[in-house]
């Protein structure tokens, strides 16, 4: 007797097409740069992700609650282009994994830390769910992640808020013009479950 094998019947799940997140990393605590490279490949290795790229390296001061602070340990920040199949949720859950995986622990609000990582995009989608704010609610704010972000994908966007090209001058001309915002890194972190 002859057996067929069975029929291929299709996954009733269909596939989520491939989204394109913008990932920003910080470290100013330990061999920063080994851990931002080191976090990038960990995130390459996660499931259903499948190409990253990484920006240049850009050092910058740390800011406290109340503003720059030069005594602090420096910043190391990055921005990575991951292409994805994960849902923005399980992609920030992993995220928040790899951060303690490198021994993150959220103790005090924009302190010192040995790796951070914050979902700033996920393709278009905005969300304003309390577990996870897309796009990021302060990046347009932050040189610390548009001028990484601008050295890797000129072009890209903050849905909702511009061009990033555009929102860096922005930023550099209120600098200029005598604003407040230096550009300066903050640790990327709040404590709304974001990371």
């Amino acid at each position: 007797m002859i057996r067929k094998p069975p029929p291929v019947r299709p996954d009733p799940r269909p596939g989520r097409d491939a989204a394109t997140a913008v990932v920003a990393l910080g470290a100013n605590l330990g061999d920063r740069r080994e851990t931002i490279r080191r976090a990038v490949e960990r995130i390459s290795r996660l499931p259903l992700v499948d190409d990253v790229r990484l920006s240049e390296l850009y050092e910058t001061v740390a800011v406290r609650v109340d503003g720059p602070d030069p005594d602090a340990p420096g910043y190391v920040n990055a921005v990575a282009i991951v292409s994805t199949r994960l849902a923005p949720e399980v992609l920030l859950g992993m995220l928040h994994a790899i951060e303690e995986e490198h021994g993150r622990e959220r103790r005090e609000r924009w302190g010192d830390r040995t790796l951070d990582l914050d979902l700033i995009t996920y393709g278009d989608i905005v969300s304003d769910d309390p577990h996870l704010l897309l796009p990021h609610p302060r990046a347009a704010e932050r040189l610390f992640v548009l001028d990484p972000w601008l050295s890797v994908d000129p072009e890209g966007e903050i849905p909702g808020r511009g061009r990033i090209a555009d929102l860096a001058a922005g930023l550099r001309a209120d600098a200029a013009g005598g604003g407040t915002d230096d550009g300066t890194a903050d640790d990327t972190a709040d404590d709304s479950g974001r990371g």
